[in-house]
């Protein structure tokens, strides 16, 4: 089932169980995928629809941020739950082993050792990868990857 239709339909089953938080995440990403699909003109595929949660994603992981700044635990709290829910209808996130795996094939295909100058290129490179493959990835994990790779690798 696609993702709209899974939020649609997850939507009706929070009203009949009285979930007010999922209730009003689900309202919250369904409006978004909407947005979106207004802004493209035409239905979202699967693959736009995780892109939408994603950007959904870090908007809340920067407000948990701004959040336990400002001593708000609470409020950080309700975002870390929303998270929980949105994540749900992702594919399971790359962990650091598989990054750093991934990392380091890219590392290894380059031409003449690298240095802190190709990090974009191995960054932009890492994340096709990633992207290709379908799995779903934070890239500031990717990126403290690179660093931590590209400065061992610099040290050898």
């Amino acid at each position: 089932m696609p993702i709209v239709d899974q939020v649609t339909s997850d939507i009706t089953a929070a009203m009949k169980a009285r979930e007010e938080l999922r209730l009003s995440t689900l309202r919250m990403v369904k409006t978004a995928l909407k947005n979106r699909e207004i802004d493209k003109r035409a239905p979202l595929d699967d693959r736009e629809a995780m892109q939408v949660l994603g950007t959904l994603i870090k908007q809340r992981k920067d407000s948990i941020e701004q959040f336990r700044k400002g001593g708000r635990a609470d409020l950080a709290d309700k975002e870390a739950a929303e998270i929980k829910i949105i994540e749900a209808y992702l594919p399971q996130s790359a962990g650091e082993d598989e990054i750093r795996t991934v990392v380091r094939s890219v590392i290894a295909e380059q031409p003449s050792p690298p240095s802190m100058k190709d990090m974009g290129a191995i960054m932009k490179a890492a994340m096709a990868r990633f992207a290709a493959s379908g799995a779903r990835v934070d890239g500031k994990a990717v990126s403290e990857v690179v660093k931590r790779e590209l400065e061992t690798s610099k040290t050898a």
